[in-house]
């Protein structure tokens, strides 16, 4: 039986797409796509079938479910707006799946402004990159009502494998915060460590396997050493983002009254590839800012 259910995207980049593409793939009508790129929407509404809406008005009314992958804050409030073009026109009984990392803080702001328009909301926040996407196997927190979650839970098995509710939303929020403030940590130490590696003359590919023999083996280092290694920085997951989300986790920690020394000098390592115009590159380019001799 084929899907009934009616399901747009706002945010078409790579994460976005691919999974506008999985439930395509699945059966699901993909009736409209929007994104601040309009080229992006047209490539992709072109490729799957669904119109390239011009408003996110447009997008509200085609759809029954609603995802929304957008960058930051700043753009979430803005496709939610309270006023002007918004997916919140004439938005009763539609239900907005978010699933950007952004602050928990947001997310409730989001679902207040969506109740009052008729509308409902879950938080879908993905541990997870771009192959996952495809393949509908992502790592994905939910938060919201249990009445929501189960609402569009037929729709979410087929974009992870691993699907769990945490609770009320901006909890899922603040796992995520936790799950790259963790992450993000990891990949700057993993790059300290082989760059000192390299700084001493040690074989690296030696020094890789001694590491994930050992208490310093990660999941980064299974997906970020080798690259570290050989300067192969295509991104998947993009040092502007990382240092995005470790800001969202240090001030976490800092309205709960905690010292995060080791979140805060990683927020600066990320922050400094921004500044220096390296923010493009995936997460793994850290090592460029660490790696004796190889950026200024």
């Amino acid at each position: 039986m084929t899907p009934k259910e009616k399901i747009a995207f706002v945010g078409v980049g790579r994460m976005g797409a691919n999974m506008a593409r999985r439930l395509k793939d699945c059966g699901y009508t993909i009736t409209a796509v929007y994104d601040a790129h309009p080229a992006t929407a047209a490539e992709l509404a072109t490729e799957i079938g669904a119109k390239n809406a011009k408003t996110l008005a447009a997008v509200t009314a085609a759809a029954d479910v609603i995802f929304t992958v957008v960058s930051d804050d700043a753009a979430q409030l803005g496709i939610f707006a309270t006023s002007g073009d918004s997916l919140l026109t004439r938005a009763k009984g539609r239900i907005f799946i978010n699933c950007a990392t952004i602050t928990p803080k947001t997310h409730i702001e989001i679902e207040h402004r969506a109740r009052r328009a008729g509308a409902r909301t879950l938080e879908g926040c993905m541990a997870s990159s771009i192959p996952q996407a495809r393949n509908g196997t992502l790592y994905l927190m939910c938060g919201g009502t249990r009445k929501n979650f189960k609402r569009v839970h037929p729709i979410l098995t087929k974009l992870s494998t691993a699907l769990r509710y945490v609770g009320p939303t901006g909890q899922a929020a603040q796992v995520k915060a936790l799950v790259n403030m963790v992450m993000n940590i990891n990949t700057a130490g993993l790059a300290e460590g082989l760059g000192l590696g390299a700084a001493l003359g040690l074989d690296l590919d030696m020094l890789r396997e001694v590491f994930a023999q050992t208490g310093a083996n990660s999941q980064v280092l299974k997906t970020d050493g080798e690259d570290m290694q050989n300067r192969a920085h295509d991104c998947y997951f993009s040092a502007a983002h990382a240092a995005k989300d470790s800001a969202i986790a240090w001030v976490l920690g800092a309205e709960a009254g905690l010292q995060l020394p080791l979140a805060s000098a990683t927020k600066q390592q990320f922050d400094r590839m921004v500044a220096l115009k390296l923010g493009n590159l995936d997460k793994s380019g850290v090592a460029e800012i660490t790696f004796k001799g190889r950026h200024a």
